[in-house]
C-alpha cells in the first residue's frame, strides 16, 4: 500500500512539472506571436478598420492647416496622407484626420490612437529609440521668423538677452539652446500660439523649420524668415516600433511619387517650388 502511494505521488509530481513546462512554453509562444503581430499585423488592421487613422498637424500653413469655416485640414502632409491611404486601401479619401502637436504625437501613437504621424517630424536617433521612420519625405532647415525691421537678421544676431519663442517637444528648442547658450526661450503647445506671442511683443524671433516659418509669414506680410537655415532637418513619416509592414507601404508610396512625378507636383503646388535636387 505504502509503495503504491509512493508511485502514485511520484506520477502526480511528474504530471504537473510536464503541465508547467506546456505553460511556459505556451507563454513563450504567445507572446512571440503578439510581438509579430504589433510588428507585422499593422495593415491588416488598417483594412479591418477600413480607414488610415493619421496625426497630423491642424496649425501649420502649407504642411496642415483646419480652415475654421470649412473644417477642412489642407497642406502638404495632408496630400502625402491622402496617397498612403490610396496606397493602402485603394481610396485617397479612407482616412480619419487626428490633430497632433510636437509634444503630443509620438504618445498618440505608442497609445494607438494613430497609425502614423505625417506632421513635419525631424528624424533623430533619439526618436528613433521610440518608433520607426520611413524614408525622408521632405528636407527641411531650421531658421528665424521675426518682424520686418528687425535688428536681428539670423542666427548670429541672437544674443543671451535675446528671447526666442518655440514649440514644446520640438528638436527647434533643443537646436537654438545649443546654438546659443543661455538664451531665453518660451515654450507653446502649437506653432500658432507661438506666433500669436511674437506678434504680441513675448519674443524677439520664432524659431522652428524654414518650411513651417514660410507658412507663417504667408499669413502675415509684416514678417519675414531670415538668415540662412543653420540645421538639417529631414521630416519622416512615423509609425509604432516594429511596424515593419506599415513602414514598407508608406516608403511604397513615396517611391510611387517621386517616379511618377506627383511628388513634385504636390510639393510645387504648396511650397511654391520644384524641390531640390
Amino acid at each position: 500500500m505504502k509503495k503504491s502511494w509512493k508511485l502514485l505521488s511520484v506520477m502526480m509530481i511528474v504530471a504537473l512539472f510536464i503541465a508547467a513546462l506546456a505553460g511556459c512554453g505556451k507563454d513563450s509562444n504567445n507572446a512571440g506571436g503578439s510581438n509579430a503581430a504589433a510588428g507585422e499585423g499593422g495593415i491588416a488592421k488598417i483594412k479591418e478598420r477600413g480607414k488610415l487613422q493619421v496625426g497630423v498637424k491642424f496649425d501649420t500653413k502649407l504642411f496642415g492647416l483646419k480652415d475654421p469655416a470649412s473644417g477642412q485640414v489642407e497642406g502638404f502632409d495632408i496630400d502625402i496622407s491622402k496617397a498612403i491611404a490610396k496606397h493602402i486601401l485603394g481610396d485617397e479619401n479612407a482616412i480619419e484626420l487626428k490633430e497632433v502637436t510636437s509634444k503630443t504625437r509620438i504618445p498618440m501613437l505608442n497609445n494607438g490612437e494613430i497609425d502614423m504621424v505625417v506632421a513635419t517630424m525631424t528624424i533623430t536617433e533619439e526618436r528613433k529609440k521610440e518608433v520607426d521612420f520611413s524614408d525622408v519625405y521632405f528636407q527641411a532647415g531650421q531658421s528665424l521668423l521675426v518682424k520686418k525691421g528687425s535688428p536681428i537678421t539670423g542666427l548670429e544676431s541672437l544674443t543671451k538677452d535675446s528671447t526666442v519663442l518655440g514649440s514644446k517637444g520640438s528638436t527647434s528648442v533643443k537646436n537654438i539652446k545649443e546654438k546659443v547658450p543661455g538664451i531665453n526661450v518660451l515654450e507653446f503647445d502649437n506653432y500658432q500660439d507661438a506666433f500669436t506671442a511674437l506678434k504680441t511683443g513675448k519674443g524677439d524671433a520664432l524659431t522652428t523649420d524654414d518650411s513651417i516659418l514660410y507658412g507663417m509669414a504667408a499669413q502675415d506680410s509684416n514678417y519675414e524668415v531670415v538668415g540662412k537655415p543653420f540645421t538639417d532637418e529631414p521630416y519622416g513619416i512615423a509609425v509604432q516600433k516594429g511596424n515593419s509592414e506599415v513602414v514598407k507601404a508608406i516608403n511604397e508610396t513615396l517611391a510611387e511619387l517621386k517616379s511618377s512625378g506627383e511628388y513634385d507636383k504636390i510639393y510645387e503646388k504648396w511650397i511654391g517650388k520644384k524641390p531640390a535636387e
